[in-house]
């Protein structure tokens, strides 16, 4: 199969084109690199076709569509608190660009195209785990406008046909994770600052928790959902079904590390939700899709890729 995958150089969708590439497909990436890493490419540069351009460009996303059989759709402004920065921006290219890929693949007649939703759609409802059938409260500009790429993607199912599915990533981390910007990953500034004899900075009191999904997951599922009979038209959580504190990270980190971790305490970010925790009963029925990664193997698996990235850069 001939898959086009957005966003491919990034560090979901390198791992993605990672596993596609294992399975024998022929695979195509758009990405215009202001986040995503021709170097996270490396192992398979010859065995892809590499477009560097933006979901920005309908041109661009038309002829990089051109004979693709699925469509997996990951390029975004993945940031809450830049969202809240520059909420135009973040609309541009997440509603725009969405759009964009939407019309590409009705127009090159894809079999079907996953689009990467997120679970901050669900916003503040206290009530967990988060089911799919709860209504959406986005509460930052970024959980807005990943939950109108989930809208269009129905409405063109609606109106033109075009199979397609939605994952609501929660929290996913692993390698190729870049921690050196300020809107990283939080487990990926975490390891980070520990390599580095930094304080890890949490913003708020560190008891919030969240779904950390280990990256095999989600690709994993996002995969399952190109292919699986009847997903077409829903909306699925990719998490574990489980919930971790921060505080409870950095304990582990301290046993993985062997380091005393003592962590910087700030005021809570703006757009940040207080808890999260994925409901994976439907992904499960529908997609037969069980986590293949638990929390801890999957921390201790970036834990030592972050060594060999970024240990070395520190003589250690």
């Amino acid at each position: 199969m001939r898959y086009l995958v957005t966003g491919g150089a990034g560090f979901i969708g390198s791992n993605m084109v990672d596993e596609l590439v294992r399975r024998g497909h022929k695979v195509v990436v758009l990405d215009d690199l202001s986040a995503g890493k021709e170097s996270n490419l490396a192992d398979v540069r010859s065995k892809i076709d590499l477009r560097v351009g933006s979901i920005t460009d309908l041109a661009a996303v038309q002829s990089a569509c051109h004979g693709a059989d699925y469509v997996i759709h990951l390029a975004a402004r993945t940031s809450v608190p830049r969202s809240v920065q520059d909420p135009i921006g973040t609309n541009f290219v997440n509603i725009d660009g969405t759009l964009n890929v939407l019309v590409a693949a009705r127009d090159a007649k894809v079999r079907r195209i996953v689009f990467a939703a997120s679970s901050s759609a669900y916003g503040e409802t206290p009530t967990l785990p988060k089911t799919e059938t709860m209504p959406a409260d986005p509460i930052s500009p970024y959980g807005i406008t990943k939950y109108v790429g989930e809208l269009y993607a129905k409405v063109f199912g609606r109106v033109y046909g075009l199979e397609n599915a939605c994952v609501r990533y929660f929290n996913v981390f692993g390698p190729r994770q870049d921690p050196s910007s300020q809107y990283s990953g939080v487990l990926s500034r975490f390891m980070l600052a520990v390599i580095e004899g930094q304080q890890p900075v949490v913003f708020g009191d560190g008891e919030q928790s969240r779904d950390f999904t280990f990256i095999e997951n989600i690709v994993d599922e996002t995969l399952r959902a190109c292919e699986a009979r009847g997903a077409s038209g829903m909306v699925f959580n990719g998490g574990t079904g489980a919930r971790i504190t921060l505080n409870q990270v950095l304990k582990l980190l301290e046993k993985l590390s062997g380091k005393k971790i003592q962590a910087k305490y700030d005021p809570p970010r703006t757009g940040d939700i207080r808890d999260s925790q994925a409901d994976i009963s439907l992904a499960e029925k529908v997609l037969g899709y069980q986590p293949l990664v638990h929390f801890e193997e999957g921390l201790q698996r970036t834990w030592e890729w972050y060594k060999g990235a970024y240990g070395k850069k520190q003589g250690g």
